[in-house]
Formats: C-alpha cells, sequence, structure tokens
C-alpha cells in the first residue's frame, strides 16, 4: 500500500545560540541511533526470517534413499512427491514436512510429550503435568512396539527423512521461532525425530475430538449450583422430531442400562473444579472450542443425483483457527503402483503424521466429520485420609500405581511429580491445585479425587495403521477392513468410489456401561458403574448405497432411538445437519459448483425460530437507531454474510440475550458460547415466558422472556452504535466478526513485534455459529472467530482432476514465505483451487522441482 504525501512549507527559525543547540543536537543524535537499531532490527528480522526458507529447487542428497526422489511443487507451494519404494516415498514426505513445517511439529511433540516447559519456561509447569499424567507419549511408545513390521517400516522412513533434513540446519535455519526461544532458552536445540512421536500427536488429536469430560465437569457443578433438574434445561435432548440422524433405523447395538447416579458426595467439588482448570488449559492449547462448538461438514451423493453420474464427496472439518494451518496438503505417488508400493493418494496431512488422513487415492474418496462419542468417564475416587496413595475399591483400602515425572524447565530447576492412577485411570484433579489448596471455610472436605476413564488413554491400534490402509484401500470393503482399527477418535466416515458406490461407517471404541449414561460423574468406589467391553465393530452404525442417494454427517445424532445401545447423549444438536440435508435434497442433480455453494451457507436457523418472537416483544421508539436496528432486523434474510446489518444486530441480540438470561445465576466458567447447545435450551425457554431462568436475580422485581428480550436487545443497540456509529445502513457483520490467525505458540506472547510477525489478521468473514459456513465465535468473549472450517474439499469421482480444495493459511510455516499466507484471500472468499492429480497437471502448474537423491 502507498501513502500520498503533501509537501509542507516550514517557516525559518532564528539562529539558535551555541548553547541552546546542544540538546537538540543530542535529541538527533538518540533519534538518528532509535532509527539504526530499529533498522538493525528489522534487517536482522529479516535475515532470520528469510534463512529458515527450504530449499525448493535442484538436486539434495539424502542419506537413506534407495533411489531418486522427485518433489514436485505446485503454484500454492502444495508437494507432489514421486518415489519407487515405499520407504523412498515415506522419507521423503518426513523431509518435506521438516522443510515446511518443522517447528509447528517440534511444538506439538512437545505437546503430546508434555515437555513445553522445556521451550517456554516455568508457565507450562502445570500444563506439563497434566499431559504427563496421562502420558500420551508413554502410550505412543508402547504402540509403536505392537505396529506391524509394515507400520514400523513407514514411520521408520519418515523420521529418517525427518532427521535428514535437521542434519543440514542450524535451529536458525529451521525456523525463525528457534531464534525467538533462543531468548527464551538459550540451550535449547531441537532433539531427532522419533517414529513413536508421529502416533503421540494422534493422542492429542483424540482429546479434540475426544468425547463429553467438559460436560460432565459442568453438568456437576451446574447441579451444585442451581439443581439437576434446571441442569437438564441446559442440556436438553436431541430433537429427533425435527433434525436427521446419519443412519435411521440401523437397529442392532447392545442395549445399555441407563441410570445416572443420585448426586454427587459432598466435598467432592474442588477436585471438579480442579480438573476443569486443567482441562480448560490443555483445550486453549489445542484451541478447542467450548461446549463442543467445534465440528464438521461432510456429505456425499450418488452418481443417479449427478450430472456426471459418478458420486461427489465434500468434507469441511471444523477445528481451531491457528496459524500456520493445521493442514498440510500433499501427494503421495508411487510412480509404479504395485502391491510393494501401493500408494497413489493425494489430500490433507498432519505435519508429523505420515500419510493422507482425508482424501482419494485413484479408485475411492473418503472424509472425516467428529462423532463425539462418550468415551470419557469420571470416577470420584475416595482416598485415604490418612494416606493418600490408597483409594477405597469395594469397601477395602488399596495402593494406587504411581510414578515419578521429571518436568525440564528452561531457565529453572526441574520439577518432580507424582502421577496416581487406580483402576479407573490416572488422577486428572491433581495437576492445577491440590484439593487442600482450595478455600474449604475453614473445614477440609472428604478427600477425593477425580480419575479419568478414556478409550484414548488404552493401549490399543495407532491412527498409524487405518490411515495407511484408507490411503491404499480400492473398494468398500478393503475401506471399511481399514475403519475396523480405527478405535480412536470414532469419526463418521464418508466414502465414494469411481465405480459409483457411496457409503458411511462410524468406527470406534465405544464403552459398554453397567450402568449410568456417562454424562455426570459416578463414585468409583462401588464397583457399580464400569465398563464391560466394547460395541463390536459389526454392531456399529453403517450404511451402503442407502435408497436416498446421498449421505450427510455434521456432528448430528448417528442413529434414533431403534439402535440399542448408547454412543452419547451429548450430539451436536443438527441444525447444521438439518440445513445441509434441506440444500442436499432441494439440489439433486446439481454439479460441484453448487456443492461448494453449501460449504459457504450462513442460513442462521436459531434465529429463524427465535426472532419473530423477539421482533414481536419489542416495543416502539423514538430512537431512531434503535427503530433502524428493528428493521434491519426484520428485513435480514437469515445470512450471515460479511456486509449484512441484519446479522450484526441479531447475533449482538442473542449474545446479549445469552448474557441477560444466564450470567446471573451461571458461574463465570460455564457462561453460555452460545452454540447450538445453547439453540436448543432458548428454544425450550422461549415457549414458557415466566420460566425461573429468565428472572435477573441481582434485581428485586421478577423479570419475564419479554423484559429480558428488550433489555437485551437496548444493549445490543448501544454495543453496535459504540463500536460501529449511529449510522445502522453501514452496519456490518464483518466489522465485529473477524479472524486473526494466531501462531499457535507465539501468537499471544503479548511483544507486539512478535505477534506482528508471526500472526496474520484481522479479517471480516462471513458465516457464523452451528451454520453450514461455521466460523464460529464465543458469545462469552465476543465476536471474534476461534474456530473454523479448517480446510474445504470437494472430490468428483468421474474426474478426479476436477477435484477442488483450500485449506486455511498456506503450505508454509515459515514467516514472510510467499506461501505462508496466499491461502487466506482465497479461503475467505470461499473460493478454492484445483485439487491436481494427473502428473501432467501438476507438471504444467509447477512452481519448482527438487531431486532427492541417495
Amino acid at each position: 500500500m502507498t501513502t500520498d504525501r503533501t509537501s509542507v512549507a516550514v517557516p525559518e527559525r532564528p539562529r539558535e545560540t551555541r548553547a541552546r543547540r546542544w540538546p537538540g543536537r543530542i535529541g538527533w543524535t538518540l533519534f538518528v541511533l532509535f532509527l539504526v537499531v530499529i533498522l538493525g532490527a528489522v534487517l536482522f528480522f529479516r535475515f532470520s526470517v528469510r534463512r529458515a526458507f527450504p530449499d525448493v529447487e535442484g538436486t539434495v542428497t539424502v542419506p537413506g534413499l534407495g533411489a531418486d526422489v522427485e518433489v514436485i511443487r505446485d503454484s500454492m507451494g502444495i508437494p507432489h512427491i514421486y518415489a519407487d519404494t515405499v520407504e523412498d516415498l515415506y522419507l521423503a514426505q518426513g523431509y518435506v514436512h521438516a522443510q515446511d513445517r518443522f517447528f509447528q511439529m517440534d511444538f506439538w511433540r512437545h505437546i503430546s510429550y508434555g515437555r513445553l516447559s522445556e521451550m517456554f519456561g516455568s508457565a507450562q509447569v502445570d500444563t506439563d503435568t497434566f499431559l504427563r499424567t496421562m502420558d500420551w507419549g508413554g502410550l505412543a511408545e508402547r504402540q509403536y512396539e505392537a505396529e506391524t513390521d509394515e507400520i514400523r517400516t513407514i514411520l521408520d522412513a519418515y523420521a529418517a527423512g525427518v532427521n535428514a533434513y535437521l542434519d543440514t540446519r542450524s535451529p536458525a535455519e529451521l525456523g525463525f521461532e528457534y531464534t525467538v526461544i533462543d531468548v527464551l532458552a538459550r540451550d535449547y536445540e531441537p532433539e531427532p525425530w522419533t517414529p513413536p512421536q508421529s502416533l503421540a500427536w494422534g493422542k492429542a488429536m483424540a482429546w479434540e475430538l475426544g468425547g463429553n469430560l467438559d460436560k460432565e465437569i459442568e453438568r456437576a457443578i451446574l447441579a451444585s449450583e442451581v439443581g439437576a433438574d434446571r441442569v437438564a434445561q441446559l442440556f436438553p435432548p436431541y430433537p429427533y422430531d425435527r433434525h436427521p440422524v446419519i443412519v435411521p433405523s440401523v437397529g442392532g447395538g447392545v442395549e445399555a442400562s441407563l441410570v445416572a447416579p443420585e448426586g454427587m458426595p459432598d466435598g467432592v467439588e474442588p477436585a471438579l473444579r480442579a480438573a476443569h482448570e486443567a482441562v480448560s488449559a490443555v483445550d486453549r492449547l489445542l484451541a478447542v472450542g467450548r461446549d463442543g462448538a467445534v465440528g464438521s461438514n461432510s456429505w456425499v451423493i450418488a452418481g443417479a443425483h449427478t450430472p456426471s453420474g459418478a458420486p461427489l464427496l465434500m468434507n469441511d472439518p471444523h477445528l481451531g483457527s491457528q496459524m500456520p494451518s493445521i493442514w498440510y496438503q500433499v501427494g503421495l505417488h508411487c510412480r509404479s503402483v504395485s502391491p510393494e508400493c501401493p500408494f497413489d493418494v493425494a489430500g490433507f496431512s498432519f505435519a508429523g503424521v505420515p500419510g493422507v488422513v482425508i482424501g482419494h487415492n485413484a479408485e475411492i474418496a473418503w472424509g472425516f466429520t467428529n462423532v463425539g462419542p462418550d468415551v470419557q468417564d469420571l470416577y470420584i475416587e475416595k482416598v485415604n485420609p490418612d494416606d493418600d496413595l490408597q483409594y477405597e475399591v469395594d469397601g477395602e483400602w488399596i495402593d494406587m500405581d504411581t510414578r515419578t515425572e521429571t518436568i525440564e524447565v528452561a531457565g529453572g530447576d526441574p520439577v518432580e511429580v507424582t502421577v496416581r492412577s487406580t483402576i479407573h485411570g490416572p488422577i486428572i484433579s491433581d495437576a492445577y491445585g491440590l484439593l487442600d489448596e482450595f478455600d474449604t471455610d475453614g473445614e477440609l472436605p472428604e478427600p477425593y479425587a477425580l480419575a479419568l476413564r478414556w478409550t484414548g488413554l488404552d493401549d490399543g491400534p495407532s491412527i498409524a495403521g487405518p490411515i495407511a490402509a484408507f490411503n491404499t484401500a480400492t473398494d468398500w470393503e478393503e475401506f471399511r477392513a481399514a475403519a475396523d482399527s480405527f478405535t480412536v477418535p470414532a469419526q463418521n466416515l464418508v466414502y465414494a468410489d469411481r465405480a459409483g458406490n457411496i457409503g458411511y461407517q462410524m468406527p470406534g471404541a465405544i464403552p459398554i456401561r453397567t450402568a449410568g449414561d456417562g454424562t455426570y460423574p459416578v463414585p468409583g468406589w462401588t464397583g457399580e458403574y464400569e465398563w464391560e467391553g466394547f460395541v463390536p465393530f459389526e454392531d456399529l452404525p453403517s450404511s451402503y448405497n442407502p435408497p436416498s442417494g446421498w449421505i450427510v454427517t455434521a456432528n448430528n445424532a448417528v442413529v434414533d432411538s431403534s439402535w440399542n445401545g448408547l454412543i452419547t447423549e451429548d450430539w451436536s444438536y443438527g441444525f447444521r445437519a438439518r440445513r445441509i440435508v434441506d440444500l442436499v435434497t432441494s439440489r439433486l442433480g446439481s454439479g460441484m459448483a453448487d456443492q461448494a455453494l453449501i460449504q459457504l451457507d450462513g442460513k442462521d436457523l436459531n434465529a429463524e425460530e427465535l426472532l419473530p418472537i423477539a421482533l414481536s416483544v419489542l416495543q416502539p421508539t423514538p430512537d431512531t437507531v434503535a427503530a433502524d436496528a428493528a428493521g434491519a432486523m426484520a428485513a435480514w434474510d437469515l445470512q450471515n454474510d460479511v456486509d449484512s446489518a441484519g446479522a450484526a444486530v441479531w447475533n449482538a441480540l442473542w449474545r446479549h440475550l445469552l448474557a441477560r438470561t444466564f450470567h446471573d445465576e451461571v458461574p463465570e466458567d460455564f457462561w453460555p458460547e452460545g452454540g447450538d447447545r445453547w439453540f436448543e435450551a432458548m428454544r425450550g425457554l422461549v415457549s414458557v415466558p415466566d420460566d425461573p431462568w429468565w428472572d435477573d436475580t441481582t434485581t428485586e422485581q421478577r423479570e419475564g422472556r419479554d423484559e429480558i428480550m428488550r433489555l437485551a436487545f437496548a444493549e445490543a443497540v448501544d454495543e453496535l452504535r459504540a463500536e460501529l456509529g449511529d449510522e445502522v445502513a453501514s452496519w456490518r457483520w464483518g466489522d465485529l466478526h473477524t479472524i486473526t490467525f494466531r501462531n499457535q505458540s507465539l501468537g499471544d506472547s503479548g511483544v507486539g513485534l512478535i505477534e506482528d510477525r508471526f500472526n496474520r489478521g484481522p479479517y471480516p468473514v462471513a458465516g457464523s455459529k452451528s451454520v453450514p459456513n461455521a466460523v464460529g465465535w464465543d458469545a462469552d468473549v465476543g465476536y471474534e472467530v476461534d474456530w473454523v472450517p479448517s480446510m474445504r474439499m470437494l472430490v468428483d469421482l468421474s474426474d478426479l482432476s476436477a477435484s477442488r480444495t483450500i485449506h486455511t493459511t498456506g503450505q508454509s510455516g515459515h514467516t514472510d514465505h510467499p506461501h505462508y499466507d496466499d491461502m487466506i484471500p482465497l479461503w475467505i472468499a470461499g473460493e478454492t483451487v484445483p485439487m491436481l492429480w494427473e502428473r501432467e497437471d501438476i507438471e504444467a502448474d509447477a512452481e519448482a522441482t527438487l531431486v532427492l537423491t541417495p
């Protein structure tokens, strides 16, 4: 951007005496020195940043290769790798991941292993303690040892490729972040990559997509504050009568006993709050949305309903906003596809993990959305008051399992922590404050602790095997066989193939409980609430070529009440699914361009229901701004477009309505974030205008629905007037609803120079919570975006070269690199780029070719 400058005549001033000129000279000298320092800093930053850019052209020797490997990068910086053997292919993927994203990989492995304090100092000790308690790293080490020879070969080759690149670079040449960290921990140097570290990140992703632990804690704490009956209003059942299920009337399953425990024992709340602190800290670290807000969309349409006669498959997973993108797009191609080298696949990977997680090969395509099953249970353990390493089981005190973990701290002394575990799992209420540190009015409670039972902590299969099997599957049976071992995290898998078939499979380890429905913490000492196995894979919901000719998943209920078992009581409430089903069924016969528009749809079904009620209770006002705001809402088409005044007014009203209704009684940690659970809860409340939730307990009078709605509207108008001015016609949703892509580790450093270097934004964006274009925000915090469609993929099975994709930021993890942020404007505009497949198309679009040679 250039700035026009105007010349200004400066009047001459009288000659000063020598004595008077000295202060001026000193001032100018300091100013010049300041400019020199700033210029030096700029040049230093520029040099430090650019020295981390990888070489992507020419030939480079890489130890361990058996033959030459070609890495062709297209115009978006996406690498397409061609090799002769599996070992060479995955060694090259590890090398390329390290070239573009090694700091991201290093940061992620420090999360997975609970070693953040080594990089960032003592502020991360509590988080590391909690992460060590769960021992994701130890689980990954055991999974690696249990892998097949074929999968260990892939993991070993990948790690060798990462390390081959590390061996050629100093830390500052791996990423500018290391230059910054050098100030915090001068002796920090990245360690070599190990094969189990590729598996450990799967545990972090399983946590992000794992279950309802946060809701168990929230229900329990809220029950002590407002009572279980009122908590049920805030966690309404799934609206099966109005919103779709993915696989209706599947039958099968395993009968479950849905008997919830009767209340919490006195004195357990401190342990609940300690666990809540620990869970929230890890959720923030992983950019997990509150209240299960993060979700995804996918749908698949059979060829009978497409112009080409072949299926279309669409997927846009919703994950926390971050910089660089969580996804890394790649093509992995054996030059000659054979049983010895079967990979010919393109799509989206995680840096640090070999293979393609979501994408297509020459025969099939697949996508993921999160099931959100209840695979996490909290057990309240009764601890021996005379020995905190014992707990009660069936009336007897037994010893806990313990281990000592040493946390290395940058700039400080090591910290030793003792991890306690019971038969139900690790104690998670220790990391963020021991029980006796809580204020209990002078009396210590009965000693309780919370143990976590979670399928993600079991010694089950890793994600590496299923990913490799998805990558090479050629038909539905092979795809389902791969899904059989995809136990954690459970995902909705949609499928299509070039033979014209479509399908859906829910995999995952789904526990069978002897009692309880997983919605509240349960007593661990009685033996009543144990797990007695898992639902067999063959009984999990599945659908192949359904008569409808389409399948939609959007984190909604997988099955209805005819399924004789329990997956969860905490589905996403189906508002996105309802809208997508309506759009898909109304556009049967259309092509990819129309399907892409569904991904960008922002119609608000919550407003469709509540807005007429709100408008009906608003009163005439002489305030022209308020009157114009009401008029903007009344004229609104319910689409959350970036330039919509109606969307701005409605979302501000929704935010203030939630605050007015719930902030007086709900503890601050659990104030409404505004997602589809609150859509459904509010739908129930508006039909009862005198429900106690409407009353503001901080006032003497008793308010009802209409008074609260009017107050919320007035507060919304005041906020928008202050933020956007008095001209309602100029109000834009995008002026409130903005996204800043923040570096996951340094983006909130508090140092403006660092944040400006790594972060990008803010940008105005369309979309909202629980609409197909799910660009989410937290009503408790404001309108800034915190989670997004992390990528968009549209696969055309009639012509794979016609497929399209985009992810959020860019391929490169190196700030200032041309591919660091070049996808951002495309993503914001809802545009996509070709998902290149044929080699001739890749070569025609090539930006650079690197040959890796033995």
